[in-house]
């Protein structure tokens, strides 16, 4: 693999975004709720709710405490709600298991609810500042084009750790450097639609731009169009329901003039299914 960590690093100490984790002393749960927040959510939208997030629960042990249908009421709008109530229960292990303490070890911060393998070497790296290969899917997207030549990486695999691995310099600050740098290069220059080669470090040492930017496909899944889909239905259904803070509602009072029943229904069976919804005599209340 052609050397990138040099270059990169440089890059991110002159134009890295001024982001509210990346600040000195922001800790490990600050990190852990951004981490678990910034999954498939545009940095703008987290920030606002990050800050409300951690003024209100400014460690693991105080959500413990909290009802399940506090989290899912505060998490407002960022999509993907089932995030909130696993965020919760991580919570609860962390302060059970952990005495309160976001824990260090990766496979500690695996066996908690919710973590994979990008979160939990994220807060290992980015809290601790441990040295581990950190992948999401704008560093992916560096190394399918920097290093592989491709357009576009493939589906998401334990090889793309190997890969950013090979990229870490040896020194384990700066290894931390790097791995914040992929990430940041590829949702601000390397971007999946229009990348900005012109202005990109690698620019020199890129395979992509080297084979002249061919176009070697898109096999990653595609994400269902959100208007008019039972994810749609199901955010309409939370919406209600967060609104509804001291009291349960009639189920057919939910939604109930939602274009399609059958759908509407659906919905709401498949938020009772991930817990984010119980349903006692006929109502509907966010879980307690």
């Amino acid at each position: 693999m052609p050397d990138l960590a040099l270059p990169l690093a440089a890059w991110y100490r002159d134009n890295a975004r001024d982001l509210p984790w990346r600040r000195a002393g922001f800790g490990a749960w600050g990190t852990l709720v951004s981490e678990f927040m910034l999954q498939q959510t545009p940095v703008s939208r987290v920030v606002p709710l990050l800050e409300a997030w951690l003024a209100r629960w400014p460690t693991p042990g105080a959500l413990a405490t909290a009802a399940p249908a506090d989290a899912v009421r505060q998490w407002a709008n960022l999509g993907y709600p089932r995030r909130a109530l696993w965020l919760h229960r991580a919570a609860v292990e962390i302060r059970d298991r952990h005495s309160g303490v976001v824990p260090r070890d990766v496979d500690d911060l695996l066996a908690l609810t919710g973590i994979g393998d990008y979160t939990a070497r994220a807060v290992a790296v980015f809290a601790y500042g441990d040295r581990h290969p950190v992948v999401d899917t704008n560093t992916r997207r560096v190394i399918a084009r920097a290093v592989q030549g491709r357009s576009q990486p493939g589906p998401a695999a334990k090889r793309d750790l190997v890969d950013m691995a090979a990229l870490l310099p040896d020194d384990v600050a700066e290894s931390a450097v790097v791995n914040a740098a992929a990430m940041e290069l590829g949702a601000v220059v390397c971007t999946a639609r229009s990348p900005r080669c012109e202005v990109c470090p690698l620019a020199d040492r890129c395979a992509w731009r080297a084979a002249g930017y061919p176009d070697t496909g898109d096999t990653r899944t595609k994400q269902a169009r959100y208007e008019g889909s039972d994810r749609q239905a199901r955010g309409a259904v939370l919406k209600v329901l967060r609104a509804a803070t001291t009291h349960d509602l009639a189920a057919d009072e939910v939604i109930g003039d939602w274009a399609d029943p059958t759908q509407r229904d659906r919905a709401i069976d498949s938020l009772i299914a991930d817990g984010l919804v119980e349903a006692i005599d006929g109502r509907l209340r966010l879980p307690r």
